[in-house]
């Protein structure tokens, strides 16, 4: 039901009428004089318009646009009427929220044409709106709109538009035309605009583009900030240029900048990608003198790439020097270095790594145990094997069904019945998941227990 309403000076009364009907202009009057006038008084002449108060009350009421717009085409028709920019606003954002885009554009239209003073706000909604629904063309005609209401866009309207234009590869170039000739507009691009064209051209793989940009901002006296330098660092980076990428570290250091965080992961990430482990180690040992503490990203970034390369040992360093850095290690941190450890064949070291982890609550990757348990039973270490399995259970930790099927046909061969009771015993008083099947790892107990009746029928 479509609610019209007549308003009394102290009363409002709501008058359902059909949505196919169209809102009778009657409702949009006033009445001065209370609902029930003595007889002997003058009833007044009800007022032809309603006010561009009472109109902008409609309006903002209305939940449905197409209702607000009606109205406010109802009270057009009123004569003399004209509407607040209030309700102007409001019905723009109600129609643009809701992709009326022709709508709108009858109402830059119609504001235009009856000489409306318009303000940024109204363009920044405009942007807003045509960004949420991802029309890139529409927001980049808001900028020349703005310029035919003779209203001067700021460096926040070209940086959203810009924005917008370059989340999409086919309108970089557009983007950067607009960056281009907004000074003649009075607009001039401030660092973040410079910001935004070299993320898009270095993620375009562009990087002279974006390395130019970078220069230019001095020329034109624009201070690039910390960003500026990350932005170039991930594109060299991406482009496998971690030598450049690092003087240009220097560089901002010397100029007085401070690296971020991310700065510093990005250069780790590739250095250790690149294999250059020992410059990886020294750029993060630099971290904290240089201003920026290093984080359990960056010690595990290092810790990662040491391990790749089969240099654990070096990873161990590093896991051991955090404490006295300020901070810990955490479950990444044990569970790469326990599988490094595993792979070059230092179980009992690894071990230890292992029952600290569970000592500080933190439960071991499946993979992590497997490769323990594994490499114990590779090399004859059954009782290291046993004792693992053992801690594991202790502190509630399930086996993977891979786990189970090395160690169980294993251990049959080196224990007898009664361990092997004891053992089965302690695995039932956990848990038993989807994961952990340890029905398929009695295939090696089934095996165990058939050699041991022939050996007895012999």
């Amino acid at each position: 039901m479509l609610q019209c309403f007549l308003r009394f000076s102290k009363t409002v009364t709501t008058v359902p009428c059909s949505l196919t009907s169209p809102i009778n202009p009657s409702f949009l009057l006033f009445y001065s004089s209370s609902p029930n006038p003595p007889p002997n008084q003058r009833q007044p002449s009800p007022s032809p318009i309603a006010s561009p108060t009472r109109v902008l009350k409609l309006i903002s009421a209305q939940s449905d646009p197409l209702l607000a717009k009606e109205i406010f085409d109802v009270a057009t028709t009123q004569p003399g009427f004209r509407h607040s920019y209030a309700s102007f606003l409001v019905l723009i954002l109600k129609l643009g929220r809701s992709k009326h885009f022709s709508l709108v554009d009858d109402l830059l239209v119609r504001l235009k044409s009856d000489q409306y003073r318009v303000t940024p706000t109204l363009f920044s909604y405009l942007i807003k709106i045509y960004a949420e629904a991802d029309l890139p063309e529409k927001a980049l005609s808001v900028f020349y709109k703005m310029l035919e209401f003779n209203v001067k866009p700021l460096p926040r309207h070209l940086n959203r538009i810009l924005e917008l234009l370059v989340s999409h590869r086919n309108f970089i170039m557009p983007a950067f035309d607009l960056f281009k000739t907004a000074h003649k507009y009075g607009v001039f691009p401030n660092t973040k605009s410079y910001n935004i064209l070299m993320g898009a051209f270095c993620l375009n793989g562009d990087l002279s583009i974006a390395y130019k940009l970078f220069n230019k901002m001095f020329e034109r006296d624009v201070m690039p900030d910390v960003e500026s330098f990350r932005i170039l660092m991930q594109g060299l980076c991406r482009k496998s240029q971690v030598n450049r990428a690092v003087d240009l570290l220097e560089d901002m250091l010397n100029k007085g900048f401070v690296p971020d965080s991310l700065s510093y992961t990005t250069l780790l990430n590739s250095l250790c990608r690149k294999k250059k482990l020992r410059e990886a180690y020294k750029l993060l040992c630099r971290m904290k003198v240089k201003g920026c503490n290093p984080d359990i990203v960056h010690y595990n970034t290092v810790i990662f790439g040491f391990c790749r390369e089969g240099r654990a040992t070096d990873a161990v360093k590093v896991v051991e020097d955090m404490p006295s850095n300020g901070c810990l290690p955490n479950l990444v941190s044990y569970r790469t270095l326990v599988g490094g450890l595993c792979d070059q064949g230092m179980f009992d070291e690894a071990k230890k790594y292992m029952e600290e982890m569970l000592s500080k609550g933190f439960s071991p990757h499946f993979s992590v145990s497997h490769a323990l348990i594994k490499g114990f039973c590779s090399v004859g270490k059954i009782d290291a094997a046993t004792e693992v399995l053992g801690e594991m259970l202790e502190y509630r930790e399930v086996l993977h069904t891979d786990t189970w099927g090395t160690i169980v046909p294993t251990v049959c061969e080196d224990y007898e019945t009664e361990k092997m009771e004891e053992i089965l015993e302690e695995v039932m008083k956990i848990e038993i998941k989807r994961d952990t099947r340890i029905v398929e790892a009695g295939i090696g107990l089934e095996d165990y227990l058939i050699r041991k009746i022939r050996n007895r029928s012999k």
